[in-house]
């Protein structure tokens, strides 16, 4: 991935994560960090 990709996928989480706190008090942060927290835990399971 080249530096340019990076910085504009980091400006789009960026975005992404200060329109949920503005508009939706980090609702949708708290689902996605607990659904990722999930993922770990099943993807340990297999391990």
């Amino acid at each position: 991935m080249s530096t340019k990709n990076t910085v504009i996928l980091a400006a789009l989480l960026a975005i992404a994560v200060g329109v949920d706190i503005i508009m939706f008090e980090t609702y949708g942060t708290v689902f996605v960090l607990k659904k990722m927290m999930d993922l770990i835990e099943y993807l340990a399971f297999w391990r």
